[in-house]
């Protein structure tokens, strides 16, 4: 059940999802930082860190990621349609943004499939890892609220 929220729990969000993201490239700087330096503008600096234009990129995207998740994961706007349906529109519009932002920011070069294959084997990994961890947390979630439905329960008899 989705508590109501303010506009604070949003920013928070938000700075926790680029704080995830800038931790990540900054793991990737360093471990492969040297190699894609000549064909990747994130990773220009390699391993000694992200460029300022780099962070305002990651930012915009982390924003339009917040965006993209209160808009079609919770049930702010969208009551009618399916979770399954909207967790698919989700990953579709995510992956559509970061392709533009490929494009766009010359993340990788275009025309490389190495790159591709690179992007898409990392971005699937990510996915799966947030969706198991987000299924565990809800599994959590929902076993505390049954804990005190039966603790509310057990009082009322």
């Amino acid at each position: 059940m989705e508590e109501n929220k303010t506009i604070f729990d949003y920013i928070g969000q938000f700075f926790a999802t680029f704080g995830i993201i800038v931790t990540i490239f900054m793991a990737l700087g360093i471990v492969i930082g040297e190699k894609a330096k000549p064909c990747s503008t994130l990773f220009y600096l390699s391993g000694d860190g992200l460029r300022l234009d780099t962070l305002v990129q990651l930012f915009v995207f982390s924003l339009i990621l917040s965006f993209l998740e209160v808009l079609l994961l919770t049930d702010r706007f969208i009551k009618k349609m399916p979770m399954a349906a909207r967790i698919i529109c989700f990953f579709v519009t995510v992956t559509i943004t970061i392709v533009g932002f490929v494009i766009c920011f010359s993340w990788f070069p275009i025309d490389d499939e190495k790159s591709w294959i690179g992007f898409f084997v990392s971005f699937t990994v990510c996915t799966v890892i947030g969706v198991v961890i987000s299924i565990l947390k809800e599994k959590a979630e929902n076993k505390k609220m049954e804990q005190a439905l039966n603790r509310f329960r057990e009082k009322e008899l």
